[in-house]
């Protein structure tokens, strides 16, 4: 879906139609009242309010893994972080150091997260010809990175500060915290809460994703009915025979409604959040993204440029390199441990597909380019993506095939 919608913003950016889809995503909404005014551009509330759900589902994923998943053993937990890092730090650096002082510097974070749909996708496809564990170490670096590259937005890209609007959401989220602390689970409630923190935030200068990062990782992971209570109430419902089938609150209905809420909350926040809202943002809010950002007008002056090789640089080169080289002084260290089928051949062919930066990257692009540059880094993450996708599936393609499992 994402990769369809992007081939779908270049066709219609280079047709007939390219003014009329230009001024859609320029199509001014939002509300006034009174001296308030919350008012953007279509592709402004898709890559401000849609994008923090994804921010917001990205943190609940990391949330999930670092207190149920593989995350929560700290060694293992190490080398995704220090192949995420060095993933960040190394591209930065080689964009800087292409562009040091010239037009587009101030893009370098462009080039430091990875898109964790495509490498999921890509991993898909790979099949069985890869363990289990580089996926896990693929995805957790992926979510790292994605964090990262927010806290980058949220510090490098922001406006001034409007400190009372920030004093405002830090209230929001305290009054969330407290809400968790009285019991109450009604999830409207919530959103209703941290609508009103985004709102505080985005007044604030800081830019609002933020917000999702925040309130996913505040999100809690531990169920409110653990398994062994579930058990005991399902053990009532088969011992009360349903033979009152009046209407009023018989005691076997009381039961299954009692059994209804205990399934429902053996599922922790976290995990029940995460499951609503995979779908909409992986076949919504993620492929219209592309369809609002991926447009670019193709033409020669674009090919060239010192920005779409400096982009192309830090995806393509940087990224394998920091992945591969962070991961290797961790386990030298002692810092980290690499599980024994996740050899150093698959870890390098992990780094590359790492270079596969669509998502992220284009939503930074937006926030640090200016509009006359933002089109050559376009190119460069096209460019970039493709080429490190391909070079890392034809590396892992070539690894061994594990043996099937024994029944």
């Amino acid at each position: 879906m994402l990769l369809l919608a992007a081939i779908a913003a270049l066709v219609l950016s280079n047709s007939p139609l390219a003014q009329s889809f230009d001024r859609l995503w320029a199509t001014p909404m939002g509300v006034r009242l009174g001296p308030i005014e919350l008012v953007r551009s279509l592709k402004g509330w898709i890559n401000d309010a849609l994008m923090t759900l994804f921010f917001f589902l990205v943190a609940l994923e990391l949330k999930r893994e670092l207190v149920l998943g593989e995350l929560r053993k700290p060694r293992v937990a190490a080398l995704s972080i220090a192949g995420a890092l060095g993933g960040m730090l190394v591209p930065a650096g080689l964009y800087l150091l292409l562009l040091s002082g010239r037009p587009g510097a101030a893009g370098w974070g462009t080039v430091m997260a990875t898109d964790t749909a495509f490498v999921s996708g890509c991993l898909a496809l790979l099949g069985t010809r890869i363990p289990k564990r580089l996926r896990v170490f693929m995805l957790s670096l992926a979510i790292v990175d994605d964090i990262g590259a927010v806290l980058v937005v949220a510090i490098g890209y922001s406006h001034a500060i409007n400190w009372q609007a920030l004093a405002l959401a830090a209230l929001g989220l305290v009054a969330i915290r407290a809400l968790a602390w009285a019991g109450l689970r009604s999830l409207p409630l919530y959103f209703a809460v941290g609508a009103m923190v985004w709102v505080a935030v985005d007044a604030s200068g800081v830019h609002a994703t933020i917000t999702g990062v925040i309130l996913g990782l505040m999100t809690p992971a531990r169920p409110w009915v653990s398994a062994d209570r579930l058990y005991a109430i399902l053990r009532q419902v088969v011992a009360h025979p349903a033979a009152d089938r009046g209407s009023g609150p018989t005691r076997d209905r009381q039961t299954v409604l009692l059994a209804e809420i205990a399934a429902r909350e053996t599922l922790s926040p976290v995990e029940r959040l995460e499951l609503g809202l995979h779908p909409w943002v992986a076949f919504l809010i993620m492929p219209l993204f592309a369809l609002a950002n991926a447009g670019l007008v193709l033409s020669r002056q674009h090919l060239g440029g010192p920005i779409t090789w400096a982009v192309f640089a830090g995806f393509a080169l940087g990224k394998p390199v920091g992945v591969f080289t962070f991961s290797w002084f961790a386990v030298r260290l002692g810092i980290a441990t690499r599980p024994p089928d996740l050899d150093w051949r698959m870890l390098a062919g992990g780094g590359l597909l790492a270079g596969i930066g669509f998502t992220m990257a284009m939503f930074i692009a937006n926030l640090a380019f200016r509009e006359s540059e933002l089109a050559n880094a376009k190119l460069g993450i096209f460019l970039a993506s493709g080429c490190a996708g391909l070079a890392g599936l034809a590396l892992l393609w070539r690894s061994r095939k594990l043996p099937a499992r024994a029944n």
